[in-house]
């Protein structure tokens, strides 16, 4: 018997050994992990095509049969499109990273960094064509056979080496004095455009050219070009290009600047706005709406800022998104804004005031106004030409800034949202009231439907419904556009329809809308499980069309849109929905047939892993998608759309690629669902993660992570990193800690109490399960988490390390101040979101002060690191400063480290790879037992700063 069980016992050993002979992750490994980031299926779901790229280095371009069969490889391609005929593959070729890298150090002009390249794959024979110097492409879509590529400029030549010049020679004759130069306007030259009939391989080139678009039938090629240095006779011309025919017909010639070019869909008709009357220096351009259509010669003037029907000290909006034709192509919009005051250029920059005046009744603080100025400048208000009358129609105004148009712009109604004297409340709301009116874009007259709404809307595929669900009464309403009328709806769905697990102190969110059936029949709306068909004018009953096996099964259905462009969902279509198990938190596909009984069990709905990235191929009943666990990155599979089998396919689906095959040589880690009680006496769900080469006999050292809520992710992937700001889970767990990452849940007012509740009860129940150091234990968390831990230190001295990112310490003093990166006051944050108090500063002081971890720093023994960065554009870093200095006064161990210029997260992957090493180094000190570093035994003195960063023992 034993001689039996020998050939076991040895492979065991192997194992083992193999195992321990692991290495654990080091700061090095970083640059070379990979993932999948671009994934396409062609049309004919034949062919798949994905990128893998590591985090810092070149990347790869893969394209696939979908059976996994090679068709073609490039190195560094990216951005791929496929054409519609699933024929070829168009790409760009990033240049060698270690030659952008050094042209970088360098500090080589723009005009000298390395370029792309273009790569054209024929996807029936793996043939690769590539052009260099390319610096956009764009392909025709409903044509499918016309790729046009935009070349870089072509670098100036150089003077002959035996090119001579006769400086030396003198002449007799008298030297006439020079004549004055009139400086020219300065403009960018256009480049050569490379149109390629991808068929026949036939190519035409276009000079000069600075703009080109396709319509949206593949069959007219627009082209702006521009004036040639030097030579005086060219002028700028827009032009329009049949490519069936080759002919072309100039549209426009001669103008200062020229943009926002729409196409209706077949091409039949143009828009674009124009300014031909300023130099490029103006501080003033007054830009026109010019109109081609098919078989006049060119363009006319449709608009411009004296127009009949143009508001008053108005003129056309520069903003290229708000000039467009509707489907029919029957209607033409475009924006309209107010003429604003010339900039004051007459005073001299050091003569001239900067000032920002604040006034109580503007609708948004200054900084809010500074942040969105641009956007402000470039707010365009939505009006229509009527082509009957030759006059503009004003749609949208500074009171109806947002339109919502219907039908795809030929819709009977139109809706408008209009918050106008109700903005300033958002200070402390967090989002304003609105009132919704019903819009006659012929006329443009408005009717009031409703006042005062929170919530959202959703228009109906053709507009003749507007439903909206309002947040304060949790209840959905549809308006009527033909009868008027506004009905409560869904009334007899007994479930809420709403958010039950919100936990700011803020009116919930709907669960949202799946869609609108086709003819507005109905629409779906989603509970916190199952799907619902409601009747928009609340007759016929509400039918759950997943039977609520959802509910009763624990799993969330939700329908993953597969075509974004379908406004409604057909009778009879087949729908693709992502479950997910509220209690083991696997994932799954279950197709539904609308119409059809819905039939699900728990048992095999849904998989140990996480299911992402999922579409569908255009024409045929394929789809591709990635899968992924804790143990392994996402990789991309095929399978073939089979009708409520989705869930065995996934199983035994063909895996394209699987990146990382180095994370074999590591010890990785495990995931693991931990419950247990908290001391609100409710059920508290977690993470565990343990190392590979666990034992369940030692006792570990253990690091809390939080943040709000993470257990639904317990399958999901995460890469060895420099991350921004969180723990780099996979790295610690790698070295020998355990690292638990608890949920938490918030009762108004006591948003600290939750932490403690949640973390430290989470963390004894851990430790009581015998493997972790009670001893031994640290804190790591970002943001909301920093503040967690900021709070947690002045409770407890159960941990033996703290590192808290962009903490609030005092919310007395946040409470007030701005979110610089948003330009947002912080009050709503207090009263209705994430910060939970729930109330003022004044009505109830004692919870801001109870929250408020800077009041209560005299009893913190836990030594802390503080990361705050001084272009925080979330949390005012003097935040982190207070804290400091708090703990310092006190004679507390406290460290901080603020990387300058870095926004809240850190953004600079240089910044990024130094705090993984500092982190490292804390928490192995103060929870292995490890020797300091230098900037944590002895800091790093500003003399010293550049010159040593402190990272040596």
């Amino acid at each position: 018997m034993n001689m039996r069980l020998t050939p076991f016992i040895v492979f065991l050993f192997l194992a083992i050994a193999s195992s321990a002979q692991k290495k654990p992750l080091d700061h090095s490994v970083y640059d070379g992990w990979q993932n999948i980031a671009e994934r396409l299926i062609s049309d004919n779901g034949n062919f798949i095509a994905f990128t893998v790229v590591p985090q810092e280095g070149d990347g790869h371009l893969y394209i696939k049969k979908k059976d996994g069969t090679n068709v073609a490889e490039i190195a560094r391609g990216y951005n791929a499109n496929m054409t519609d005929n699933s024929r070829f593959l168009i790409c760009r070729i990033k240049p060698f990273f270690k030659d952008t890298r050094e042209a970088k150090i360098k500090k080589k002009r723009p005009d000298e960094m390395p370029k792309d390249s273009l790569a054209i794959v024929d996807l029936n024979t793996g043939k690769i064509t590539k052009v260099a110097q390319v610096k956009s492409f764009k392909i025709s879509d409903e044509q499918a056979q016309f790729l046009a590529y935009h070349l870089e400029k072509k670098p100036a030549t150089p003077a002959p080496k035996n090119a001579q010049t006769d400086s030396s020679a003198k002449s007799l004759a008298p030297v006439a004095p020079p004549a004055p130069r009139v400086a020219a306007e300065p403009f960018d030259e256009g480049t050569d455009l490379v149109v390629q009939n991808l068929i026949t391989g036939d190519t035409i080139v276009y000079h000069l050219v600075s703009e080109y678009f396709f319509n949206k039938k593949g069959n007219i090629l627009l082209l702006e070009t521009t004036k040639k240095t030097g030579d005086a006779k060219i002028k700028p011309q827009v032009v329009k290009v049949d490519l069936m025919n080759k002919k072309k017909a100039i549209v426009l010639t001669g103008f200062n600047d020229a943009k926002a070019y729409r196409m209706d869909e077949v091409g039949n008709q143009l828009a674009f706005i124009a300014e031909r009357d300023s130099s490029t220096k103006s501080l003033q351009k007054f830009y026109k709406l010019y109109y081609h259509k098919e078989g006049t010669d060119s363009a006319v003037l449709l608009v411009q800022k004296n127009t009949s029907g143009m508001p008053t000290n108005f003129t056309l909006s520069e903003n290229a998104q708000a000039i467009s034709f509707s489907k029919s192509g029957n209607r033409l919009f475009f924006g309209t804004g107010p003429i604003l005051p010339v900039k004051d250029t007459i005073t001299p920059d050091f003569e001239r005031v900067s000032v920002d005046v604040w006034h109580y009744k503007d609708d948004y603080l200054q900084p809010l106004q500074l942040r969105n100025l641009q956007q402000e400048l470039n707010r365009a208000y939505l009006a229509r030409f009527d082509f009957e009358k030759g006059t503009v129609v004003q749609i949208g105004s500074p009171a109806f800034r947002s339109i919502i148009q219907t039908n795809e712009g030929d819709g009977a109604v139109f809706y408008g949202v209009s918050d106008e004297g109700k903005r300033i409340a958002s200070q402390w709301q967090g989002a304003s009231f609105s009132d919704l009116y019903a819009i006659n874009p012929l006329t443009g007259s408005k009717q009031l439907i409703l006042s005062n709404v929170k919530g959202n809307t959703y228009p109906s595929s053709t507009g003749k419904y507007l439903v909206v669900y309002d947040e304060v009464k949790k209840k959905y309403t549809s308006f009527n556009s033909e009868s008027q009328k506004m009905t409560p709806i869904a009334t007899d769905v007994k479930v809420p329809l709403y958010d039950i697990e919100n936990d700011v102190p803020d009116d919930p969110n709907a669960y949202g809308l799946v869609g609108w059936m086709e003819n507005d029949e109905s629409l779906l709306i989603y509970d916190q499980f199952d799907i619902w068909q409601i009747d928009p004018i609340g007759v016929k009953p509400s039918i759950n069309i997943t039977g609520g096996l959802g509910r009763k099964n624990n799993l969330v259905l939700r329908n993953i849109t597969l075509d974004r462009e379908a406004r409604f969902i057909k009778k009879n279509q087949t729908l693709l929905l992502n479950v997910f198990n509220r209690k083991n938190k696997g994932s799954g596909l279950k197709t539904h047939i609308m119409g059809t009984l819905f039939d699900i069990a728990a048992s095999t709905a849904t998989l140990p892993l996480r299911i992402s990235a999922v579409s569908k191929a255009k024409d045929a009943s394929v789809i591709s998608f990635g899968t992924e666990t804790f143990q392994r990155s996402s990789n991309i599979s095929v399978i073939d759309w089979k009708p409520n089998s989705l869930l065995q396919d996934v199983q035994t689906a063909q895996s394209l690629h699987q990146p990382n095959p180095q994370q074999s040589q590591y010890n990785w880690g495990t995931a693991e669902l931990f419950t247990w009680k908290a001391y609100t006496g409710k059920t508290a769900e977690g993470i565990v993660y343990k190392p590979e080469d666990f034992d369940p006999n030692k006792k570990y050292p253990m690091i809390a992570y939080f943040y709000e809520r993470s257990s639904d992710g317990l399958f999901g992937y995460s890469a060895p990193a420099p991350t921004p700001s969180r723990l780099n889970i996979p790295f610690f767990v790698s070295r020998g800690y355990i690292v638990f990452v608890p949920d938490i849940w918030y009762k108004t007012g006591y948003p600290g109490q939750g932490a403690y509740d949640y973390i430290v009860s989470g963390t004894r129940a851990l430790v009581a399960k015998g493997y972790v150091d009670s001893t031994k234990l640290g804190l790591q968390g970002q943001s909301w988490g920093g503040y967690q831990i900021a709070h947690l230190i002045t409770r407890t001295n159960l941990y033996a390390a703290a590192w808290a990112g962009a903490p609030v310490a005092n919310m007395t003093s946040a409470y007030g101040g701005i979110r610089w990166g948003t330009g947002l006051n912080r009050q709503f944050q207090y009263e209705k979101t994430q910060s939970r108090i729930g109330a003022t500063l004044w009505d109830k002081p004692n919870l801001y002060i109870e929250n408020s971890p800077l009041f209560h720093f005299p009893k913190v023994k836990t030594p802390v690191v503080i990361m705050h960065n001084d272009a925080d554009g979330a949390v005012p870093w003097y935040q982190g400063i207070e804290m400091f200095t708090a703990l310092r006064r006190l004679g507390k161990p406290v460290w901080m480290l603020n990387y300058n210029n870095e926004d809240h997260n850190l953004v600079e992957r240089r910044n990024r790879k130094d705090i993984q090493i500092r982190e490292q180094q804390f928490f192995d000190y103060l929870l292995k037992g490890g020797k300091p570093a230098k900037w944590i035994a002895e800091g790093v003195p500003a003399v010293l700063k550049g010159r040593d960063w402190g990272l040596g023992y």
